[in-house]
Parts: C-alpha cells; structure tokens; sequence
C-alpha cells in the first residue's frame, strides 16, 4: 500500500517533528530556588506537617513518608529529624539517595507510636547542609480519629553554599531562613475553608513550630492569635497556644469564639480562618477534613502561607552511612 502526502501535510509532518524535538531539547523554565518555601517545589529542606504511628495496629493510624532525588546528576544524604509532638525531642536519622531516586518508608517502622512532624536536610556525607534543591517528598497520613490526607512537603530553597557553625565546638550548623541562606518562612497561615460541623465535618488543624536545635528538640508555638470569619465576612477573633506541634478540630470547644464556631458556621455554611504566632515566630501547617454523610468530604491540604518572617533552625553535625559526597556544583 502506498500512502500519497500533500506539500501541506509534509510541512506540517515536518513542523511537528521540529515542535517535539524542540520540547524535548527544553523542558522548560525551572521553578525558581529564589520563590519563597511552598509545596509546589523542590528544595534542600523539606518539612513534612504531620506524621502519626499506632505501634499495636498500624491499619488504624500510620504514616508513608515519600522523599525524591529529582537530580539526574548527583547523590544526596538526607538528614531526617523526627520531632515527637508530646515532648518536642527529636530524634534522627539519614536516607541515601541516589540519582533520580526515590525512597519511602512507614513511621509504624522507624519512630511507632510517635505523632509529630518531620524535618528533612539536604547533606554532605559528614553531615553538613547542602546547597541541593532537588529534594521533594509527600506523605500519606492517617490518624486513629478517622483523619486521613496526602500531604506534600514544604520545600525551603537553600540560596547560597555557606554553612554557620556554632561555636565553640562547632558541631551543630544554623540554617537561617532569611532569604539569604534559605527561603524565608510563612509568620500567618490560613485555613482556606472550614465546613460547617452540622454537615458532617470534622476538619482537624495542625500547626507546626519552624525554629529551634534539632540536636535536642523544636521551638514552640506558644502563644496564638488568630480570626475566623464566615462566609459573610464577619470576623471573630481568638487566642490559643501550643508547643511544637498544636492539633485540634475545629469545633466549640476550639477556637474559643464567641459566638462558638458551630453558630458561626451553621449548616450549608463555611468560614475561613488567619493564624499568626503572638511573638511573630514562624508557623507552618495544615488541615484534614474527615467527613461522614452526603454532604461532606474527606481530605486536606497544607496551610496558605500569607505572611513571611525569619527563623532559625541548627541541626547536629555528624558523618553519615552514605558513600559518597556529590559532586561540587
């Protein structure tokens, strides 16, 4: 059989193959390491809002953690600090990566019947933070309350190559969330939609501390202040503290409004709500909805970041098990 093209269907043929071969040579544009810290991104920090384990029956409230090497080019040891949200202690450890790989793990395996967050560094092989904005990660979480959500990771830029040690002995590096060495950090999240409870729904908030020496444990919240409002604008406002971690559903009994939450948000009705630490330290964090009937629905989403400030964070120095530090950039 023969097949008989026309000058105009070859030209097109040929304008085709040009477009491909052009779209494979140049992928596009890549997101810029200078764009403040999201969970659209990579980065060489990453936070991971929310894990939980039930020792005896992990099928009731487990974590799977998923970190990615997106570089093509380069090995990578990540520095894992697990804060424990009764106590804000850490405890650590490291994940190799290879290029383009990817690694993943259950909390019921490495730190059971623990509920926290996760902070995860980007290494040399000794240890010390690395300019390598190629990490990116998520996590499917679920609680023993019936919450459950796939959470993607807040990934923090590094910005330039210096590493801070802290005198006198030098063992602990200071990662400053600045804007110059990393991305700077969100001071007011926000709760985009709140369903009203009378539908069904039960949206549990978390909120994170960003700050502090995970040698030994994280900053805490403290004090809180925070507004919601319902969805004809009017605002109520509230306070509250935490310590590292804050997680609590949104009910009468929290935030302390007046009138109580469920008046504020009736059936058929939502609301929407800014929270900012009282000392202007940084916060991140996010929302789950666990939903029982018709009108309601299950899942979440990390918090909005509308606000930004400064933070610190110092981690312990030490050598990894990885084999190789990656080539220099």
């Amino acid at each position: 059989m023969t097949h008989t093209f026309t000058r105009a269907a070859l030209s097109l043929l040929a304008l085709a193959l040009l477009t491909g071969a052009a779209m494979a040579q140049d992928p596009g544009t890549a997101f810029p390491a200078a764009s403040e810290a999201s969970d659209q991104k990579a980065g060489s920090l990453l936070y991971f809002n929310a894990y939980t384990s039930d020792a005896s029956n992990p099928s009731t409230a487990d974590t799977r953690v998923n970190i990615t090497n997106t570089s093509s080019q380069r090995a990578i040891a990540v520095h894992l600090f697990f804060v424990n949200s009764a106590d804000c202690r850490t405890a650590d450890s490291f994940i190799c990566l290879t290029e383009n790989q990817t690694a993943n793990f259950l909390a019921s395996d490495l730190d059971p019947g623990t509920t926290g967050f996760i902070v995860a560094v980007a290494s040399t092989v000794d240890g010390f933070p690395l300019r390598f904005n190629f990490l990116i990660g998520d996590e499917f979480v679920k609680f023993a309350s019936g919450h459950r959500a796939n959470l993607a990771a807040v990934a923090f830029s590094k910005l330039n190559d210096d590493v801070v040690l802290v005198p006198p002995d030098n063992v602990v590096a200071q990662l400053n969330l600045d804007g110059t060495m990393y991305n700077r950090a969100p001071r007011v999240v926000a709760v985009d939609n709140i369903p009203a409870r009378a539908d069904g729904n039960d949206t549990l908030l978390i909120l994170n501390s960003v700050g502090g020496d995970l040698s030994t444990s994280s900053s805490i919240l403290g004090n809180l202040f925070g507004i919601l409002y319902d969805d004809a604008e009017t605002p109520l406002s509230f306070t509250t503290s935490g310590n590292c971690q804050l997680r609590q559903s949104i009910s009468n009994n929290f935030p302390r409004t007046t009138p109580r939450v469920e008046t504020a948000i009736p059936s058929g009705r939502s609301g929407w709500m800014r929270i900012s630490s009282s000392t202007g330290s940084a916060i991140v964090g996010a929302a789950i909805n666990r939903g029982t009937g018709d009108r309601a629905f299950n899942g979440g989403h990390n918090l909005h970041h509308l606000t930004l400030t400064t933070a610190a964070i110092r981690i312990p120095v030490f050598p990894s098990n990885c084999p190789d530090d990656p080539p220099a950039n």
